[in-house]
């Protein structure tokens, strides 16, 4: 199976429901997607209305979820966890949701200087939002994204009115959210990516080699509820693959390293989150000795080349280094394929390494089975294991 790559181009902003029109327009089906979501067991009933348009000349779809309920119910991030642990929706899912969610309230929590598990969703908290966040994650379970490639967000300016009362525009938990996304400001008086829309995309993985040619499969048009005053209010999101061709080909890299001898472990542990991130290749530490017979860490840092700025920037901001080396160096990679195995703890993903025709090697991933390991409350060994006993010969 080819690796599926979703790039997101936004014209007028990103929000959960714009976000869900569009992973609705690249092909999903409406009434799989309600079936799926009933497994929530949420309070008051709603419906999720899917309506065809074509605005600027561009045919897409629009999405409102109509809450039948009298009064908004603010909820913490531990009563949206309890909901979701008792749905019946795949673990990988809830898995996505749960990220999502714990994103926007260290996203609150950092904005309003208060503990995570002290802070109320209001908006964010409703069942409308909910339904937004759930159904993008089913979508992008189901539709089988890999990854994804976000294009510059627009920023509007201006001010929101909320829960907290009169807020700049865009919304402080939003900016905090987007750290390290591209953006873009615009000349919209309006809020055009919500605190939701950036949860969502900052959630899922990034394609880490974005050097390797895309095929495009298709595309989707989600429309917003509100007109702008000098742009489509659009999101776009292309599905792209790449052969398994592709990813065997041998490619130029360059390779950052630095000693470090003087730098908190916890902080090396933090970098190298940030360094992969960021884009970087591989990230990997070597205990080594340094002079004057001091115990010391190297950092090893693959990138591809026109990506060294940015991470060395990192590496000298995150570390106490003083100077970095590089070098350039070849990398030549294994095929791959993607399969799924059935398990008595449920599907595993295994990726499979494919030299000169012949498999070689044969993985389970490794989230799969910690998330199946949790459901069924066994150690991560046996689903493993599971795993390995059931993939089919050849």
């Amino acid at each position: 199976m080819n690796e599926r790559i979703l790039v997101w181009d936004s014209i007028g902003g990103a929000s959960g429901d714009l976000l869900l029109a569009t992973l609705l327009d690249l092909g999903a089906n409406p009434d799989e997607l309600k079936a799926a979501l009933r497994g929530i067991p949420l309070p008051d009933p709603y419906d999720i209305e899917v309506t065809p348009v074509v605005d600027h000349g561009i045919k897409g779809v629009r999405v409102n979820v109509a809450v039948h309920a009298h009064a908004h119910t603010h909820r913490g991030l531990n009563d949206i966890l309890k909901l979701i642990e008792q749905s019946t929706l795949p673990p990988t899912v809830c898995d996505h949701i749960t990220r999502v969610f714990r994103r926007l309230a260290e996203a609150e929590a950092a904005i309003h200087a208060v503990p995570v598990n002290q802070v109320h969703f209001h908006e964010v908290g409703a069942v409308d939002a909910i339904i937004d966040i759930s159904a993008v994650c089913w979508l992008l379970d189901h539709l089988k994204i890999d990854a994804h490639q976000i294009r510059p967000l627009p920023l509007g300016h201006g001010t929101i009115k909320c829960a907290h009362g009169v807020l700049p525009s865009p919304a402080p938990a939003t900016l905090e959210l987007l750290k390290g996304v591209p953006v873009l400001s615009v000349d919209e008086p309006f809020e055009l990516v919500t605190p939701t829309g950036a949860a969502l995309l900052t959630s899922f993985p990034l394609q880490k080699d974005q050097s390797a040619p895309l095929r495009l499969v298709r595309s989707g048009y989600g429309f917003g509820h509100r007109t702008l005053n000098s742009r489509p209010n659009l999101l776009r999101a292309s599905l792209f693959e790449i052969a398994l061709s592709d990813l065997s080909t041998p490619s130029e890299c360059l390779m950052l390293e630095c000693n470090l001898d003087n730098a908190n472990p916890e902080w090396i542990g933090d970098v190298t989150g940030q360094l992969m991130e960021a884009g970087a290749l591989d990230v990997f530490i070597t205990a080594v000795q340094m002079k004057k017979q001091r115990p010391g860490q190297l950092l090893s840092v693959l990138c591809r080349s026109g990506d060294e700025d940015r991470l060395q920037s990192l590496i000298f901001r995150e570390t106490p280094t003083l100077g970095i080396r590089r070098f350039p160096v070849q990398r030549t990679t294994l095929e791959r394929q993607f399969l799924q195995v059935k398990t008595r703890f449920g599907t595993i993903g295994i990726k499979c390494g494919f030299w000169q025709g012949a498999r070689i090697t044969a993985s389970p991933e490794y989230e799969d089975c910690r998330i199946q390991a949790r459901h069924h409350g066994v150690p991560l060994r046996q689903v493993y294991e599971a795993a390995l006993r059931a993939i089919p010969e050849g």
